[in-house]
């Protein structure tokens, strides 16, 4: 039981720290290969027409409209070499 306390103390303490860093920096713990964007994609899917989920919240109008037109331009191709 003694080891058990100990461990979850330690535990506390870290979770303490890091909320101490975030709460004095803030900035949020992020990873180091640079996301998304070092894939060279623009957008979280990068697809070519827009999906039926972001249709449907156009439609209800939870999203603007003006969403859409960032699928309606043309066709870009790359040359991989």
């Amino acid at each position: 039981m003694k080891l058990f306390l100990v461990t979850f103390g330690i535990f506390l303490l870290v979770i303490f720290g890091m909320a101490i860093g975030y709460i004095i920096k803030k900035k949020t713990i992020k990873g180091s290969c640079g996301g998304i964007t070092a894939l060279g994609m623009k957008k979280m899917c990068d697809c070519e027409e827009p999906c039926d989920n972001l249709k449907d919240k156009v439609a209800k109008g939870e999203a603007d409209a003006s969403e859409l037109d960032r699928f309606k331009k043309e066709p870009q191709f790359y040359e991989v070499k």
